[in-house]
């Protein structure tokens, strides 16, 4: 290698030196048994692990590092692991959404003031997956992601059971006296039985997917369950290239272009994704420079159909999409599709990565001219109760309710719905529709998972599965239902949403694309005059800056001056 490449590489700026920094810079690394040559020039790759006992879908990353580590010795290069805020989406309160932002900049901040030429990104649960592509993504150094992979299917008295899904499911059969509590609490074990993050196309496998349509991850990321030996093997050979991405300057943003984020939208039509996915994108083309909206979700997506036959939309489980061919088999089936001049982190196009892909089960896998259900992307409204959209997600609703007009039934906030929704006397029948506010990103904060509201008892003892709900929060990509997310702009922020009153008529309309309120825009000022912004629950630390500074959910409800990169320039010297 010349002596020219060694000077270009960032971690030489640490390394080196033959002055007394680069003494400190090489001695106190040494303290773990470094042989000097390792500061030979060769390429440093930071691993970054989100690794926490903390967040169960990543407690395994620990083994996953070391094969990363393995695969950057084995190429050549030089790996040093480093963590970063960990985000568990089953623990951390009030929401992980609410540190997707604080966790990027820790990403951002530890790659760019460290000594490294690549970084390989280990993430599993859902918001570490776009929290470290964002991060990343302002620094634009050689990238490459390793998701942690889906847990085993679960096993419940001679069947399968979803992760999250199954909990929707079970919990109302408890709420409507079809389940007794002894029976709910033996499917706890019986659904979370390895390693892994959840096994349905909850947001967690959507965004494992999306790393791999992106063209981010090796060809397989997504769907190779975790504790699989194959995954072992990409993470290997995930420490291998990286060392290679290095050397040919393959950095993120010649991965990351329009056209990889428009393969992404088709990818998550065409596998049921979660709607969370659109605000991780956003957030992320945001982060590199690529001009993408919210429009965009519904031009480039919703006319595509629902390939896969899985949970929540479907009947399978990611153990089962992996042994059908995994991602690669339905990006195959894209063909008339896909953009198939964009790049993938193994220096080919996504299409050469899938063009040969077998589909090994057509029953999970559907052909594009025989899908398991059509016009399924995401969808985009617009009303004056969404001036600037909402979101909803036709493949998980009931087909008899894309098109309904029912009456309000209005929950201010969380703490409302919780405390009244299980009241016998509460004015509601199946016909209604349920709106909830104060959920979005300034008045949860965070924007939680709240949408999915349950159904009143009343209704569920009917023997009704699925009412139309609408709010400015989001759900779980494991949950369904006629589910309308993301209005926007948010009832916190004074969007029309903060007026609907009880009793008002709500029309939601998806094949015209329309979400409207019944009240005529006089009354709706009066209204207006009356309303009060709700205090923030604190005023002080993170939540404030996030309050204070967090842009809507159809921005990608990224922080403002975080918009943007800063690029991968070397910081001054600390000494």
């Amino acid at each position: 290698m010349s002596d020219t490449k060694k000077i270009t590489r960032r971690s030489q700026a640490w390394f080196g030196r033959q002055d007394r920094d680069g003494f400190i810079y090489r001695s106190w690394v040494k303290n773990r048994g470094i042989p000097h040559d390792q500061f030979d020039g060769r390429p440093v790759i930071g691993i970054c692990n989100t690794y926490s006992e903390l967040t169960p879908c990543n407690s395994h990353f620990r083994a996953l590092a070391e094969q990363v580590k393995i695969g950057v010795w084995e190429a050549g290069g030089f790996p040093l692991e480093f963590p970063v805020m960990s985000l568990g989406e089953t623990l951390l309160r009030p929401t992980a959404m609410l540190f997707r932002n604080l966790a990027s900049m820790d990403v951002e901040e530890s790659i760019r003031a460290n000594p490294l030429d690549g970084v390989v990104l280990l993430m599993g649960c859902d918001k570490t997956t776009p929290a470290l592509l964002m991060g990343a993504a302002s620094v634009d150094v050689p990238t490459i992601g390793v998701s942690g992979g889906p847990m085993l299917n679960g096993k419940y008295r001679g069947g399968e059971l979803g992760s999250g899904t199954g909990v929707w499911q079970m919990s109302e059969e408890v709420r409507g006296g079809k389940m007794t509590q002894e029976e709910f609490f033996e499917a706890e074990s019986c659904m979370h039985r390895s390693h892994g993050h959840c096994m349905t196309m909850g947001t967690a496998s959507t965004m494992a997917s999306m790393v791999e349509a992106l063209g981010m991850s090796l060809p397989g990321n997504a769907a190779i369950p975790a504790v699989d030996a194959r995954r072992n093997v990409l993470a290997r050979n995930s420490g291998r290239r990286i060392v290679e991405m290095v050397q040919e300057d393959f950095v993120m943003s010649k991965i990351l272009t329009r056209a990889a984020f428009e393969n992404a939208i088709r990818v998550n039509a065409a596998i049921g994704g979660s709607t969370n996915a659109v605000i991780h994108l956003l957030a992320i083309a945001g982060r590199i420079g690529v001009n993408l909206n919210l429009a965009d979700w519904d031009d480039i997506g919703q006319h595509l159909p629902c390939l896969l036959n899985l949970q929540p939309s479907g009947k399978y489980l990611m153990e089962d999409f992996y042994y059908a061919g995994g991602l690669p088999a339905v990006i195959r089936e894209l063909e008339s599709v896909i953009d198939k001049g964009a790049l993938s982190a193994n220096g080919q196009t996504l299409w050469d990565n899938c063009k040969e892909a077998p589909n090994w089960n057509r029953d999970v896998i559907h052909a594009f001219d025989a899908p398991f259900k059509p016009a399924a992307g995401i969808a985009v409204l617009h009303g004056n109760l969404c001036p600037d959209g909402a979101v909803i997600k036709p493949s998980a609703a009931t087909p008899a309710l894309l098109k309904h007009t029912g009456r309000a039934v209005v929950f201010e906030n969380s703490d409302d719905l919780h405390k009244r929704i299980d009241d016998e006397d509460l004015d509601v029948d199946e016909t209604c529709v349920l709106v909830l506010k104060n959920c979005g990103p300034k008045g949860y904060p965070g924007m939680g998972e709240a949408g999915n509201m349950p159904l009143p008892p009343k209704v569920l003892r009917k023997g009704v599965t699925d009412m139309v709900r609408v709010s400015d929060a989001r759900m779980s990509g494991t949950a369904y239902g006629t589910v309308v997310l993301h209005v926007t702009p948010e009832a916190a922020a004074g969007g029309p949403l903060a007026l609907v009153q009880n009793g008002d008529m709500v029309e939601l309309d998806v094949e015209a694309r329309k979400l409207h309120l019944h009240v005529s825009d006089e009354e709706l000022e009066r209204r207006r005059a009356n309303w009060k912004a709700p205090e923030p629950p604190m005023k002080r630390g993170w939540t404030k800056l996030y309050i204070d500074h967090v842009q809507q959910a159809n921005l990608g409800a990224d922080l403002d001056f975080l918009v943007g990169k800063s690029g991968a320039g070397i910081p001054k010297d600390n000494h």
